[in-house]
């Protein structure tokens, strides 16, 4: 089955082709390097890594408009739910979510999580099966050694989608290691260069993860869509 990943900027995707519109950490508006308005995305399910302003962005709105399903750690899914969502699923860590496309489970992320309303919870990375692949989103994270653990258990990762710009999250330098430990075949980097903080040189972040021998690294633009292989 095809799976097309479609960067919608800094953190967010539209998963396509593999039986479902999935869309990840929606932050379109206010984001400055939107591909897309929340009111044009299609969207059967979102899944969210946390809840900060720049992830959860549009979530609410999309999921009234077009009846979608969001997946949000528990604390998350609950002021999500009391916001007027009709159809939330709230796991927690290493809780696995089962769809007629696939399935995603939350694992550990290393980052900090309070949603604009104030609600306290833990970040998560994202391991998502979709059109038969293996996509692990590091959601907003530090480099840590369990990554090594996330990403060989079950199924090998066919893609990564890894934070590159640093301040917020690991920086390029530590997200080659994050790509040794998880040592996927595919690599797109992201939460980069959309503010000032997270400025960086994606094209060095690819030659040196391609050159330690760690994967082939796509460095999209707001908007392109890589074709899962």
């Amino acid at each position: 089955m095809a799976a097309d990943v479609r960067w919608l900027g800094h953190s967010a995707f539209h998963l396509s082709g593999g039986g479902a519109d999935v869309l990840v950490d929606p932050f379109l508006t206010g984001n400055p390097k939107a591909a897309a308005s929340a009111d044009e995305v299609p969207a059967d399910v979102i899944l969210l890594t946390h809840g900060h302003g720049d992830h959860l962005g549009d979530t609410v709105d999309i999921a009234k408009r077009t009846g979608a399903t969001v997946v949000a750690i528990v604390e998350l899914a609950a002021e999500i739910e009391g916001n007027g969502v009709e159809n939330v699923i709230n796991p927690n860590y290493g809780g696995t979510v089962q769809f007629d496309w696939g399935w995603v489970k939350l694992v550990p992320a290393w980052h900090t999580a309070v949603s604009p309303s104030g609600t306290a919870h833990m970040p998560a990375g994202l391991l998502i099966h979709y059109g038969g692949k293996l996509i692990y989103h590091l959601g907003d994270t530090a480099l840590f050694s369990d990554m090594q653990l996330i990403a060989r258990r079950g199924d090998r990762v066919d893609l990564a989608l890894v934070p590159i710009g640093g301040h917020f999250t690991m920086d390029r330098f530590d997200a080659v290691t994050a790509c040794e430990f998880i040592r996927a075949d595919q690599v797109i980097p992201i939460h980069y260069n959309t503010m000032p903080q997270v400025e960086t040189d994606a094209e060095a972040f690819k030659q040196d993860v391609q050159n330690a021998g760690f994967g082939q690294v796509y460095v999209l633009n707001p908007g392109d869509t890589h074709h899962l292989k």
